[in-house]
């Protein structure tokens, strides 16, 4: 489609925008007219005019702020995003519900093992339903999540596809999560910030009740290593100098699970005490817990803790899950956020998330791989069409309740090995 002559489109964006000067662009600039001026309406109803306006000329509005006045910038052509094939979503659900399975019968299996690798995978695979309750909860907070998601992308008139989730088989939780697609660029501000809390609002949602009666169905009992007798025709864990008919322990074969300020209150409304207690411990609480939840040490090995149930332990996944997709950085749904109330000035906080990052790497080595992963990837950002147009009062107000959730949910250690 050729364009239309210049005054016309002048005459259009006049109707919406008072134009002090114009400059005509190309390719390389991504506009191929510009205009400087001032807004003659609502930053956003002004562009919902514009775009309407300019839609049958196959032309996209964008606003900016460019040295600190308000600018138009058009583009040649219309994003009309293709429907996605569900088939792929749905085989991609499938075969995740059976690796979460795996996991779950991972975590529920107490029998004997085969030394061999192929012998446990087996025993495991025989034994896959008895993870039903931990895929049934860990899937239903992540369901929930990205469905909040794709739900607060359709009520802002964003093409969004479902839920694309990552199996993992025999891994920690059986899954790497999962994301959906987001087809176009966000309209303005507003609408990416609802993209961006829908999810971790709708995942803590089911996350909170799901560990909450995971915590009920889990047992109060000493943390200790895992032991394991040397006995004739069973195969040794780990090497090890113990006789025949001796006990022995592995190092690095238990999991002490990561806490957070609200896993600890939510330990403590359920079975009543803060959890893990140590043994004995020479500082006095005030210290103590801070220490411990900041840098996971000293491990209370010897002390009192919970056991986690399989439905527990999908709750405490769910409450991490959302922890890390609230790092505020790049294209988490932190990051949407944190783009939403600073704009390009982002770039002026992601030295410092990197530097908190590398902090912690030292009390959990894996924050250097996220480190990493943020610097290269954690600087571009789903830039909306209409940047001009800012947070209203109760999207800030919930701006600072995020701040606040991602503050109870903050998990420094995620999980250490003992």
């Amino acid at each position: 489609m050729s364009l239309p002559e210049p005054e016309i489109l002048a005459s259009i964006v006049a109707r919406v925008f008072r134009v002090d000067e114009v400059t005509s662009g190309d390719a390389r600039n991504g506009y191929f007219l510009r205009y400087r001026g001032e807004l003659l309406l609502d930053s956003a109803e002004a562009y919902d005019r514009l775009a309407e306006a300019l839609r049958p000329y196959d032309i996209t509005p964008l606003f900016r702020i460019e040295n600190g006045r308000q600018t138009v910038l058009l583009v040649r052509g219309i994003v009309h995003p293709k429907p996605g094939r569900v088939s792929v979503n749905i085989a991609l659900f499938i075969l995740t519900l059976v690796s979460v399975m795996l996991a779950g019968a991972m975590y529920s299996y107490t029998g004997p093992l085969p030394c061999d690798e192929w012998g446990q995978m087996k025993v495991v695979l025989l034994n896959i339903w008895t993870g039903w309750p931990f895929a049934v909860s860990l899937l239903s907070i992540l369901l929930a999540h990205e469905f909040g998601h794709y739900f607060a992308g359709r009520a802002r008139g964003a093409a969004v596809s479902l839920p694309y989730f990552i199996p993992f088989p025999f891994s920690f939780l059986g899954t790497m999560g999962a994301f959906i697609q987001l087809k176009q660029l966000p309209k303005n501000k507003r609408a990416l910030f609802d993209l961006g809390i829908a999810g971790p609002l709708a995942g803590l949602i089911v996350a909170v009740p799901v560990l909450v009666l995971g915590l009920s169905l889990s047992d109060v009992g000493t943390l200790d290593n895992n032991s394991y007798t040397n006995a004739a025709g069973q195969c040794v864990i780990c090497d090890n100098t113990s006789l025949p008919g001796e006990t022995y322990s592995c190092p690095d074969d238990n999991m002490l699970e990561g806490n957070s300020l609200l896993y600890l209150g939510l330990k403590y409304a359920v079975k009543g005490q803060l959890l893990p207690t140590p043994a004995k411990s020479s500082l006095p609480p005030l210290l103590y817990w801070p220490g411990f939840v900041l840098t996971g040490r000293p491990i209370p090995v010897g002390g009192t803790d919970v056991m986690l149930h399989p439905v527990a332990m999908a709750g405490w996944a769910g409450i991490l899950v959302t922890f890390l997709n609230l790092i505020p950085a790049g294209q988490l749904d932190g990051g949407h956020v944190l783009y939403t109330v600073f704009g390009k000035r982002v770039r002026l906080i992601l030295p410092v998330i990197l530097a908190c990052l590398a902090v912690l790497g030292f009390f959990w080595s894996g924050w250097w791989l996220w480190a990493g992963l943020i610097f290269l990837l954690g600087r571009a950002h789903a830039e909306p069409l209409d940047e001009i147009t800012e947070l209203d009062r109760p999207r800030k107000i919930l701006a600072v309740v995020m701040l606040v959730i991602f503050l109870l949910v903050l998990t420094p250690v995620p999980f250490t090995l003992f």
